[in-house]
């Protein structure tokens, strides 16, 4: 095996997992239930205090989960909220915390904007090996961003002789989406190349349409015994139809929304010893993302009858970290980053008083240093880490994490996890200038939380674990439009919030049947609304935050029934929650109802490669709103194919 790169990778995995697999020459990341987002060094699942959950890449595939965000909803303490059709504004919400609490890593680059914000209807599975998704704060590895957890897309790196995969889907709603992948491996050389499309019409009536293109490309390269290099790269191109305004009354027939993402990073890994290693990793993520309104007809000529906008955002990075054995089963990780964030703005709008445009143009530096122990002897394992920032806007600013595994017996492992998180404001809550006004004072919104799980294997039947939870977020920002003095800024840290929960999960297999529930229970609650006064207010004292659901259960079960077919079905409940009917002014206070849906799937082997596939959605057509004014999509069944050469 290579020398160095992965002894140092595999020191702590060496009490935790198998002997036998230090041998092995795959990668590490292969390994099955190895979990490479939560500490610096790859690490068994079961030997971290946090709550990690692996989404196999093809396991969604053949359940026909086409975006990350659907693969989210079955992870328990997890939301989703979408704005209705396929394509919209989609947010996820991580144990209560704001959407903007979450780091979305593609392999291993940033992809979030500055300040948090990210929108999952532009990362879909076709090209994914894996999501692993951590539960709890990982700013002290990660830094901004990551105060509720982390979600890493690993996309496919190939391996083994050359195979090539072609996969073809339609049904309701006007959709098809396909694509082509390649992958294999060559004398010291790895590689997997994957061209996805989607084209759906919507749910609405008119200018629904959403078409996507994604390429990825990722390849791996052992360079000597000591170096092993990795390349990977994603582009994608998205377009969205939207005729509804702010309150999701349908209105506009030719407003759209685009998008054009790229990522690329570059890792090369280095064996000094056979206990020391360095890791260099160089990262770019390039945004520029915008909405087109153009005048509905020469007769559309009252008001803002048009409207145009462009931000394109940009982050790039550089990471050094050495990893160094420092006694049986441990691993000190010390490194840097440096990353510069830039983000330009454009818009134009036309109205019945004339035209008008606005430009603006930030850039920050952030400078971090971090160090990370993680250590396992015997039944116990820890990790500790912490995190000092230094950033252009805000200043200095320092987060920690700790966790804990304690495997009592064979049949039951207590676990436990805390830390600090933080997230920077955004370029404009920092800067905004004109009819609202940015606070260049403004600190970091800041986050404290700890969990405590236990699981317990049932035997040879099933499995359980429990996890309780709870965050407290402090210096939230917010906005008012009654700033306290004249000419004084719109943002403020002043809002102060709480979460706390518990998710259960009971997984079993019988023989071909494969069985999971999943329930979680969250409570919020709003402890300071800052200048956010009344019912109308996003921020309510004593109420819960907003779209954030009390309960949430799902169950699912697969079934082998034959060597050429193979079921699946899941039943999703998900509980009432709060929300705003922003039609009126001040909004209108309002609850969105419960609501379940159910899907099944079915795989059919016609050959050894080649698979038909056949699901359904929503199978009985509950009507419902992940956002209010946003219907969600009905009944939807689709009918596709998949075919494979090679290998």
């Amino acid at each position: 095996m290579s020398y160095g790169i992965r002894t140092t990778a595999l020191a702590v995995a060496a009490s935790l997992v198998p002997v036998a697999l230090i041998g092995q020459e795959p990668d590490p990341v292969e390994i099955d239930g190895v979990v490479v987002t939560a500490t610096p060094v790859p690490i068994e699942r079961s030997a971290l205090g946090a709550s990690v959950t692996i989404l196999d890449g093809d396991d969604l595939r053949r359940r026909g989960v086409l975006r990350v965000a659907d693969a989210l909803r079955a992870v328990p303490g997890v939301v989703v909220a979408r704005n209705g059709s396929f394509g919209a504004v989609t947010s996820v919400f991580f144990r209560g915390a704001e959407s903007d609490h979450l780091q979305v890593l593609v392999d291993g680059v940033q992809v979030n904007q500055p300040g948090g914000a990210f929108d999952f209807a532009s990362l879909t599975v076709d090209d994914i090996e894996r999501i692993e998704v951590v539960r709890g704060p990982g700013s002290a590895l990660y830094g901004s961003d990551a105060v509720a957890g982390v979600v890493q897309v690993i996309t496919r790196r190939g391996g083994g002789r050359p195979e090539a995969t072609a996969t073809v889907r339609g049904g309701s709603y006007g959709r098809l989406d396909g694509s082509v992948s390649v992958s294999g491996s060559g004398t010291g050389v790895s590689y997997g190349l994957t061209l996805s499309r989607l084209s759906t019409d919507g749910l609405l009536d008119f200018n629904n349409a959403h078409d996507q293109t994604v390429a990825t490309g990722q390849a791996r390269i052992q360079i000597d015994a000591r170096t092993e290099a990795r390349i990977s790269a994603r582009m994608s191109d998205r377009t969205y139809g939207y005729p509804t305004d702010g309150s999701g009354a349908v209105v506009d027939r030719n407003q759209q929304s685009f998008g054009d993402e790229s990522t690329v990073a570059l890792e090369v890994r280095r064996g000094l010893t056979a206990a020391v290693a360095l890791r260099g990793l160089v990262t770019l993520a390039d945004v520029e993302s915008g909405t087109d309104d153009a005048p509905d007809s020469p007769a559309d000529t009252l008001g803002f009858f048009g409207y145009q906008s462009l931000d394109a955002m940009r982050r790039a990075a550089f990471d050094l970290r050495a990893d160094a054995q420092v006694g049986e089963g441990t691993v000190l990780s010390v490194g840097g980053e440096f990353e510069q964030q830039r983000v330009r703005s454009f818009s134009e709008s036309q109205s019945a008083f004339g035209p008008s445009a606005g430009r603006s143009e930030y850039e920050r530096d952030n400078r971090a240093g971090y160090a990370h122990l993680v250590a396992g002897r015997g039944a116990v394992s820890t990790n500790i880490g912490a995190r000092l920032e230094s950033n252009d806007q805000y200043g200095r600013f320092a987060t920690w994490q700790v966790g804990l595994s304690w495997t009592l017996d064979d049949a039951t492992r207590i676990r436990g996890a805390a830390g600090s998180g933080v997230k920077e404001p955004t370029f404009f809550e920092a800067w905004a200038t004109g009819f609202t006004r940015g606070n260049p004072d403004l600190d970091p919104e800041r986050s404290r939380s700890f969990e405590v799980g236990v699981e317990r294997s049932l035997g040879s039947v099933a499995s359980l674990s429990v996890t309780a939870f709870r965050t407290d977020l402090r210096d939230l920002i917010q906005y008012t439009g009654t700033p306290p003095q004249p000419e004084a800024p719109n943002y403020f840290n002043v809002a102060e919030a709480r979460t706390s929960g518990v998710e259960a999960s009971v997984q079993g297999d019988a023989g071909p049947l494969g069985w999971g529930v999943d329930w979680t229970l969250l409570d919020t609650e709003v402890l300071d609304s800052g200048y956010d006064e009344g019912p109308a207010a996003t921020f309510v004292e004593g109420e819960a935050l907003l779209r954030r659901p009390g309960n949430q259960l799902r169950v699912a079960a697969d079934w082998t029934a034959t060597d050429a077919v193979a079921v699946d079905a899941a039943v999703r409940r998900v509980g009432e929650r709060s929300d705003r009917d922003f039609a009126t002014f001040p909004a209108t206070p309002v609850t969105l109802d419960a609501y379940t849906v159910v899907e099944l799937g079915a795989e059919i082997r016609l050959h050894e490669r080649a698979v038909v596939t056949v699901r359904g959605e929503n199978l009985f057509d509950e009507a419902y709103q992940e956002v209010f004014g946003y219907a969600a999509p009905g009944r939807a069944v689709y009918l596709g194919g998949r075919f494979s050469i090679g290998r």
